[in-house]
């Protein structure tokens, strides 16, 4: 795109829940206009966003209800359909290439609109590196939620939500003071997510250890174990372990996660889950007199997916329900010792919505505004551009039985 007279537009956050969040803060705002000259920035009025009105106007940075004159606009979720400005440009997180139903007519009516849609899910490098997501904020306060809701169901300390904290710095301030119990507790996952969910747990400075002794020693302190595909999943015939061999042929595999249940009390899941992979758990092993897992923080929250005490999404006002393993039903949270205790909001970073959109904000200036705004030599915009003109880009054409709602 040239950089000739570019506008971009800051969108007010629609989607039910609220999200807090913005894809840039506004020093970076400042900061894009000094690196790119002629790009002017135009932002809608929000009640709601971490950055209040005032905090652009103190840096000159003009307000309008009115984004008609933008070509871009830019959101973080989901946009409320009726919303949409033909011809225009959106860049926000859409969730559609999942085929997911509850956003088929969002899609349907960017189409009519003759829409450009590009996702920042599929902004990535030419290797497939994505550049630009909120996964570590997840995993920093899916953790934090685990540890609260333990502190909650055993009454033994007392964490305010993280929401109600002014930022990361507080949240794990608060959390330092905490004493954990000898507890043995469990993050899956290798990626962003899970490092994320670390960083929390390092502010308790819990021991971490192999998975043999996780499974098989008794502990006097709280410890930590950390687990990839390689550890919860085995070949159906036995052979050995092949990530690239699993990723591709994932309904070849079966789960060997059942060991981890009878010996885990806080799991922590950031693992991604492809719908063809095998489940880590049953409804049955819930019930096996083994089973030790009393908190399930399901950051990666697959409704439906491979943990099925996760049924339905939570929210960050509502984090916790409970899970009777029995009836295989959802109960109010805390409201019986045999249920299990599950967290699974499914908007985790709107949670520090400031450090989260500053961290992403810094992200799109270093790795996708060159492409933006100048020449898009890597393909970085190519790869995420979902809709060129209200029509389907050929990378996703297989969307086409989707919108016409035959899948």
């Amino acid at each position: 795109m040239s950089e000739k007279n570019l506008r971009i537009g800051i969108l007010r956050e629609t989607k039910t829940p609220p999200d807090r969040r913005v894809p840039l803060s506004p020093p970076q705002i400042l900061e894009a206009k000094e690196k790119y000259g002629k790009v002017d920035f135009q932002i809608q009025p929000s009640s709601i966003r971490c950055y209040k009105d005032e905090e652009y106007k103190y840096l000159k940075l003009p307000l309008s209800e009115d984004l008609s004159d933008c070509d871009i606009l830019m959101g973080v979720k989901e946009v409320d359909k009726t919303t949409f400005l033909e011809n225009k440009t959106y860049i926000f997180f859409a969730h559609v290439a999942k085929k997911q139903s509850y956003n088929r007519e969002m899609l349907k009516e960017m189409m009519r609109k003759k829409i450009t849609l590009i996702d920042y899910e599929y902004l990535t490098t030419p290797d497939g590196a994505r550049v630009v997501a909120f996964g570590r904020w997840a995993g920093i306060v899916g953790a934090y939620n685990a540890l609260r809701a333990r502190g909650i169901r055993t009454d033994s300390f007392h964490l305010k939500p993280a929401h109600q904290c002014h930022d990361m710095d507080e949240m794990f301030a608060g959390l330092r003071k905490v004493e954990l119990r000898s507890k043995k507790i469990l993050v899956t996952g290798e990626g962003r997510v899970a490092s994320g969910a670390l960083e929390t747990l390092d502010q308790l400075d819990i021991r971490k250890v192999s998975k043999d002794d996780f499974l098989n020693k008794e502990f006097e302190e709280p410890v930590l174990c950390q687990i990839g595909p390689q550890d919860y999943v085995e070949h159906k015939d036995g052979l050995p372990f092949d990530f690239n061999h699993f990723i591709q042929h994932p309904k070849e595999y079966k789960s060997s996660f059942k060991p981890f249940t009878r010996v885990t009390d806080i799991f922590i899941a950031c693992h991604f889950w492809d719908e063809k992979s095998p489940h880590f758990m049953t409804p049955d092993d819930y019930r096996d007199s083994n089973f030790q897992i009393s908190v399930i923080a399901d950051v990666s929250c697959d409704v439906g997916g491979p943990i099925p005490s996760t049924m339905r999404a939570s929210t960050i006002a509502e984090p916790f329900y409970g899970y009777n393993s029995m009836l295989e039903k959802e109960e109010p949270a805390f409201s019986s010792p045999d249920n299990v205790t599950v967290m699974a909001v499914d908007n985790l970073p709107g949670e520090l919505p400031r450090d989260a959109s500053q961290d992403f904000g810094e992200a799109l200036l270093q790795n996708v505004f060159d492409a933006i705004v100048h020449a898009d030599e890597e393909k970085i915009v190519e790869r995420a551009t979902i809709l060129k003109n209200g029509e389907l880009t050929p990378r996703y054409a297989y969307l086409a039985n989707y919108v016409a709602g035959k899948e």
